[in-house]
C-alpha cells in the first residue's frame, strides 16, 4: 500500500530535490496560512507531490495549500473566464496542502490581492477594486482603508435545497469529542461546506480535528466541517457574532477558513430566523473576519467577507 506523501519522508525530500532553485513567498490570512509561487506565464509544473511537500510543516515551508499566481489566459480555466470578465487577467490556481486541486479560498484570495498588489503587478490603491480568476468563477476584491480586504464571494446556496429548506439541516456529522451525531447543514460557496451547531464554547475546545469528522451524507465532491457556537447575545448594535473551528478538505485543522466563515454565517442566519441580519463577525482561532449579506436584483444573495492579509516572508528552495 502507498503511504500518503505526508508519511513516507523519501516522497517528501525527492519532490522537494526536484524544486531546488524555486522561489516562493509565504502569506497569512487569519492564521490561514499559504505558500505563493509566481508564475505569470504558466511555465512551472506543480504536481500533487510538489504541493503537498511545500506544504509540509516538517520537510518543507508549511502551509495549508499552495497558490500559484498565473495569468488567467495560459489556463483553460482562465481562458474561459476571460470571455465573461476580460478584467480578470490573473488567476488564482490554488491548491490544498494535500496536493489536491480546490475550487478557491476566502482567505486565499485577500492574500493572492495582497500579493499582487505588494509585488506591483496590479494597481490597487485604497477603494480600488480587482477582479481576479478563480475555478469557482470571477471574484472582485476592494482594497479597504485599513490595509484589509473585502471580497464579493458571489452567491451562497444550500447544497441540498430540498432538505435544507424543510428542516434546515440535511446531514449528520460526528466528530471526535462529541459523543453522538449532530444534525448540520450544507452551504456551497463555490466550495462546499457543512457547518454544525454547537451549544457551548467547551464543547468547541473539546473538538479534535486532526481527524476529519464524519458526514452523512457526504456531499459529491467532499466537504469541509464547520463547527460554530452563537455568542450571547448573538447580535451587537445589529451584528451577529459567532464563533468557529474548521476542519478543511485535504488540510485538516486551521486557523481560518473564510468561505467557511461566509457558510457558517450563513447557516446561523437560516437557524436564527433572521434574514435582516446582513452583517456578522466570525470569530477564529486566527483572529476575526467580517461577513455581510448583500441582496441582488435577481433574487440571490452575494456574500462579502472582508480581513487582513500580510507577507510572512521569501524564500528560495535549496
Amino acid at each position: 500500500m502507498t503511504l500518503p506523501i505526508a508519511q513516507d519522508p523519501d516522497r517528501l525530500r525527492t519532490a522537494l530535490d526536484q524544486l531546488s532553485g524555486l522561489r516562493y513567498a509565504k502569506g497569512q490570512g487569519t492564521g490561514n496560512d499559504f505558500v505563493l509561487v509566481l508564475d505569470p506565464d504558466g511555465e512551472t509544473e506543480l504536481s500533487p507531490d510538489h504541493v503537498a511537500a511545500l506544504c509540509d510543516r516538517h520537510f518543507g515551508v508549511g502551509g495549508d495549500g499552495l497558490i500559484r499566481v498565473v495569468e488567467s489566459r495560459h489556463l483553460i480555466e482562465g481562458r474561459d473566464l476571460l470571455r465573461e470578465a476580460p478584467g480578470a487577467t490573473w488567476f488564482m490556481d490554488y491548491r490544498n496542502g494535500d496536493g489536491s486541486v480546490a475550487e478557491m479560498c476566502g482567505n486565499g484570495v485577500r492574500v493572492f490581492a495582497h500579493y499582487l498588489a505588494e509585488r506591483g503587478l496590479v494597481d490597487l490603491a485604497p477603494g480600488r477594486e480587482l477582479t481576479i480568476g478563480t475555478r469557482a468563477g470571477v471574484r472582485t476584491v476592494t482594497r479597504l482603508a485599513d490595509g484589509g480586504y473585502a471580497i464579493d464571494m458571489g452567491p451562497w446556496t444550500f447544497i441540498d435545497e430540498e432538505l435544507a429548506r424543510e428542516s434546515a439541516s440535511d446531514s449528520l456529522v460526528l466528530a471526535a469529542g462529541l459523543v453522538d451525531p449532530r444534525p448540520a447543514l450544507s452551504i456551497s460557496m463555490g466550495n462546499p461546506h457543512t457547518v454544525v451547531a454547537l451549544a457551548e464554547d467547551a464543547e468547541l475546545r473539546e473538538l479534535d480535528l486532526h481527524r476529519a469528522p464524519t458526514v452523512d451524507p457526504l456531499p459529491p465532491n467532499g466537504t469541509n466541517v464547520e463547527f460554530v457556537v452563537a455568542a450571547d447575545p448573538l447580535f451587537l448594535d445589529g451584528v451577529g457574532r459567532v464563533r468557529m473551528r474548521v476542519h478543511e478538505r485535504g488540510v485538516g485543522e486551521t486557523q481560518s477558513c473564510g468561505t467557511g466563515a461566509c457558510a457558517a454565517a450563513a447557516a446561523v442566519r437560516v437557524w436564527a430566523g433572521d434574514e435582516q441580519a446582513t452583517r456578522w463577525q466570525v470569530a477564529v482561532p486566527g483572529g476575526t473576519v467580517g461577513v455581510e449579506f448583500r441582496p441582488q436584483a435577481d433574487g440571490t444573495e452575494h456574500v462579502v467577507l472582508s480581513g487582513p492579509a500580510q507577507l510572512v516572508f521569501e524564500g528560495t528552495v535549496l
